[in-house]
This record gives C-alpha cells, sequence and structure tokens, in this order.
C-alpha cells in the first residue's frame, strides 16, 4: 500500500456491516481496504462481545454476497415461530414459518461466530486489505479522492469514504454531519441461558411495562445443553436493575419470567448491560463520503432489526456500485441516500412507535394493543404483512 495506490472504497469500521460491505463490494472486483481499530483476535472472546444478533432471511443476502453465508450457517439457528405476548399473556400473535412457504424468518447467532467467518473471508480474499489494529487520525477531501493518514503516519486514498464505525462515529463526527435523537431512558441486559426443554425454534418477544423481554434460540451446546439468548430490557433506577442481583436471584427472576415449556432455566454467561437510545444522521452522504450502519441510523432493538437495516444498506451501496465506474460519482451517492433514508426512516418510526405503545402499563391501552395483536392474527393479509416485515422481505 503506497500513497500512489487509489482504492475504489476505504470503509473505516471493521464491524460486522463493515466488513461485510468490504467483502461484497470486493467479490465485485472492487479494490477495497477496511479500517479496523480493534485487534481481530480480541474480537473472537466472548468477553469482548457476547451478543447475538438477529439475522432476517432478507438480510442473509447480504451475508452471501460476502461469500459467508455458507461457512456461517452451521453456527445458525433458524426462527421457525414468533410467540408476541404482553406482560407474560397467553399468546397474542403466532407466526409460523408454515404461513410463508416453510422459510424461516431469520437466523439467531453469536457476534463472534459472524466476526470469525467474516474475519476468515477477509484473509483470503484478494481485492480486500484489511487493516487491523490500526485507526485513522484524519482524512481530507479532494475532488478525485479520499485521503486517509492512519495512526502509523501511512496514507490511503480512495474514490469513495465510508463511515462504518458505529454510533459514535468518528467519521460522520469529522464530516460534520449533526444528528438527531433521544435516550429511551432503558437499558438492555444480554445473557446465553440453558434450559431444561429445546426451544423448538422459537422466538419470543414478551411486551412489559419496563420494555420489551426477548428469547431468541440459539444452536445447542457443544454438550448437547438448548441455549437461548435474553434481551432484557429495562426501565428506570440502575439500582433496580437486575445487574445487582445475586446470580441465584438472577436466575430465579427468569425462570419467572420464561413460559413454562422452556422448563428450568440457568444463565451461563456473565450478563452485559447496553443503554438504549436513538441515534440518525441528518444526511447520509457528502462529497465522496457515505454513512452506513449505525454510523447513521441507531435504533431501538425492539424488533431486532438493528443490523438488518444496516445490511440493507450494505446491499443497497453494492447494488449502486454496479452502475458507476466512481464510487464516488454525486449520482451513486444521491440515490444510496434517497432510497436508504425512506425506508430507515420508516423503521425508526415503527420501533419508536411500538416501544411507546408497549412499554407502559395503562390499563386502556394494554387492552387496545391485546385486541390489535388478537386482530392482526385474524387478519391474512395483515399477519401477512408483517411477517414479511419481521423477515426483511419488501
Amino acid at each position: 500500500m503506497t500513497q500512489e495506490k487509489i482504492y475504489d472504497a476505504l470503509i473505516i469500521g471493521g464491524g460486522m456491516s463493515g466488513l461485510t460491505l468490504a467483502l461484497a463490494l470486493a467479490k465485485t472486483g472492487r479494490k477495497v481496504a477496511c479500517i479496523d481499530r480493534d485487534d481481530p483476535k480480541k474480537q473472537l472472546t466472548s468477553e469482548f462481545d457476547g451478543r447475538t444478533i438477529a439475522i432476517s432471511a432478507g438480510s442473509a443476502h447480504a451475508m452471501q454476497a460476502a461469500g459467508v453465508w455458507e461457512a456461517l450457517r452451521p453456527d445458525a439457528c433458524p426462527i421457525h415461530e414468533i410467540q408476541i405476548t404482553d406482560s407474560g399473556s397467553a399468546t397474542l400473535l403466532d407466526f409460523l414459518s408454515k404461513e410463508v412457504g416453510d422459510q424461516s424468518f431469520g437466523h439467531i447467532v453469536e457476534n463472534r461466530c459472524v466476526r470469525q467467518c467474516l474475519f476468515a473471508a477477509a484473509d483470503t480474499e484478494k481485492n480486500l486489505d484489511h487493516i487491523a489494529p490500526q485507526k485513522a487520525e484524519s482524512f481530507r477531501i479532494l475532488e478525485d479522492y479520499a485521503e486517509v493518514t492512519l495512526e502509523d503516519n501511512s496514507v490511503l486514498r480512495s474514490k469513495l469514504l465510508v463511515g462504518a464505525d458505529g454510533r459514535g462515529s468518528w467519521v460522520r463526527e469529522e464530516a460534520k454531519i449533526r444528528t438527531r435523537g433521544w435516550s429511551y431512558h432503558q437499558q438492555a441486559v444480554i445473557c446465553t441461558v440453558e434450559h431444561e426443554h429445546p426451544h423448538n425454534y422459537i422466538a419470543l418477544e414478551d411486551f412489559r411495562p419496563e420494555g420489551p423481554f426477548a428469547v431468541l434460540p440459539m444452536t445447542d451446546g457443544k454438550n448437547g445443553t438448548h441455549r437461548s439468548s435474553v434481551v432484557w430490557t429495562e426501565h428506570g433506577s440502575r439500582r433496580r436493575s437486575a445487574m445487582n442481583l445475586s446470580e441465584e436471584d438472577f436466575n430465579s427472576r427468569l425462570n419467572e419470567l420464561f413460559p413454562a415449556f422452556y422448563g428450568h432455566v440457568t444463565r451461563i454467561t456473565p450478563a452485559q448491560v447496553y443503554p438504549l437510545s436513538l441515534i440518525h444522521a441528518e444526511k447520509y452522504t457528502s462529497a465522496r463520503l457515505a454513512l452506513v450502519a449505525d454510523a447513521a441510523h441507531g435504533i431501538h432493538p425492539i424488533a431486532g432489526q438493528g443490523l438488518n437495516i444496516g445490511l440493507r444498506d450494505v446491499l443497497e451501496l453494492v447494488k449502486l456500485s454496479g452502475a458507476y465506474d466512481d464510487m464516488g460519482d454525486p449520482r451513486l451517492l444521491k440515490a444510496y441516500e434517497r432510497t436508504r433514508r425512506i425506508d430507515n426512516m420508516a423503521m425508526i418510526f415503527a420501533t419508536d412507535s411500538i416501544n411507546k405503545l408497549f412499554s407502559n402499563n395503562i390499563a386502556p391501552v394494554r387492552l387496545a394493543r391485546r385486541a390489535g395483536l388478537r386482530a392482526v392474527g385474524k387478519l391474512p393479509s395483515a399477519k401477512k404483512f408483517f411477517m414479511k416485515q419481521a423477515m426483511g422481505l419488501r
């Protein structure tokens, strides 16, 4: 890599969206660099990130474009059923894969497994320079390219600079792109559990006054134990958080929240906590620059669609790149901005509205939303619409 080498795209941020974009573009013949400040070896530990992600049926196309889906499938647990309840009620709405041609709604997979597949693919992709651990120090936008100076003083040039560096995006800040958003005054407590009986590929979303309690099916452990991922949303003082419970009390509370068909439930990983907020960039592009995924939009995880709309950014940018020699072409960037903003705004509105509707215990509202969920289940066209949304299909 010399100063004279000009990439088609230079991506700051080697997380799941950034590296998926880098690989997908490289597969089309583009010359790509991906800069990641974190050491790949550290990113493969559960201590770095013990979360799981939901990859919708539609978003799996992005993983296929990156050439990693087949390697990922053994660790990805399909979702064949989605049960929606309200404060531990009986199931109010049930989505079944047999109603959509036996196609799964998506897959649940551990973040570290996704990273492992992405890193392995990046190591063998001839059109991709995966530069990590390394930090970008500065960049400037010139007429024909963007120029980035790294921490080791090397200088890279690219036709397009992509910010894929998360909610606190350095690229977005340096480009002086403002954001709008707010805190939900909620936090998500996340852990992996073992349970006595199989999950039967069921994903559960129990809407509670403090926020949703989600149980997501995972592949069985190496010793054959049945596993699921828990996303436990809390509201209020951190002093009352489940994070402060003893292991015995934490497990006792889990067993109260889980439906009986799981049998006895035990936490098997340390719990991690993440504050929940909304952030949305006022624009996704400027001259020779584009923002993708959380650098452009961070939403409430209530529907598990955060990564999925980021992967839709990836697919759109890859698709548009096929129509232009120069990836920094203003027409490409304008088309990307227009298309992705419409889709993302719709998802932001949906997740924000659902959270406000369900995260309360007002009796008339509770009765109305339960009636509404039951009504959706009785209207085939409405139910099919929501199932397609859950699958990431438009």
